[in-house]
């Protein structure tokens, strides 16, 4: 009842920080957020929300779904990290004006926009709020340094077992799995873009995971049969995801 009671009140915010410092805001604090969240828009599957190089004029929350970073070399993509409801995936647009990268919703999304100009003056008078703008970009560059830790470090299988525990880990935070399962709407290729290798290994390797009782993914879906071993394969330490605030 009093989730249902949040999510009434905050729809498009509710989950912004929630299993970290959500807690520390205000109720005046999550209105004001709330408020700031104008346009709301559903988008299907590979829509560019905000192309590399384009003047970023608003910042993006996503509401549901996932949303992903995506840079494209030589005819190469590569998937350099990934969201979950919750998340501003373009805050960083808002110091930097535009952006190095795509970013493209991966299945049905619903976003919400908040205007720079807002933003402008909230910060002017916010101050905590804006610390905790501050944190989840903060937040940001953790993942990220983990993700290059990753692919640097290990192989296929475990770059794809430390995916799964991390988006578990942070699925679970938001509130938004079924026990270990969870709606995953990514392609082997698209694992693939994300994992450093081809999608042909990556075959092998979801079909070797699934072999060895670790995990399962089909038709769009995730299911931990073993949490302990994921964790283990994937070497995932789920430090740098702050939960702990």
């Amino acid at each position: 009842m009093a989730q249902n009671m949040v999510s009434e009140r905050h729809p498009k915010t509710f989950r912004f920080l929630k299993g970290r410092m959500r807690s520390a805001l205000s109720e005046a604090e999550k209105d004001i957020l709330e408020n700031l969240i104008g346009d709301v828009q559903q988008l299907g599957h590979g829509q560019v929300i905000l192309s590399r190089g384009e003047m970023a004029q608003q910042s993006t929350i996503l509401i549901e779904g996932f949303a992903a970073r995506v840079i494209s070399r030589n005819g190469s993509r590569h998937i350099v990290s990934l969201h979950v409801p919750g998340d501003f995936v373009d805050l960083h647009g808002y110091a930097l004006r535009r952006i190095d990268h795509d970013l493209v919703t991966f299945g049905v999304a619903k976003v919400g926009y908040m205007a720079h100009s807002d933003l402008d003056a909230i910060l002017a008078r916010e101050p905590k709020l804006s610390r905790m703008l501050w944190f989840a970009s903060l937040l940001d560059a953790a993942i990220h340094r983990e993700w290059i830790l990753k692919l640097e470090t290990l192989s296929a299988d475990g770059c794809l077992s430390h995916l799964i525990a991390e988006v578990l880990a942070r699925l679970q935070a938001v509130g938004i799995t079924q026990q270990e399962s969870f709606a995953f709407p990514f392609t082997q290729a698209e694992l693939a873009d994300a994992c450093g290798t081809t999608p042909i290994h990556m075959n092998r390797v979801v079909r070797k995971l699934r072999e060895e009782g670790i995990l399962e993914i089909s038709r769009g879906q995730v299911a931990v049969l073993d949490k302990a071993r994921l964790h283990e394969t994937g070497a995932f330490d789920p430090a740098y995801l702050y939960h702990d605030l």
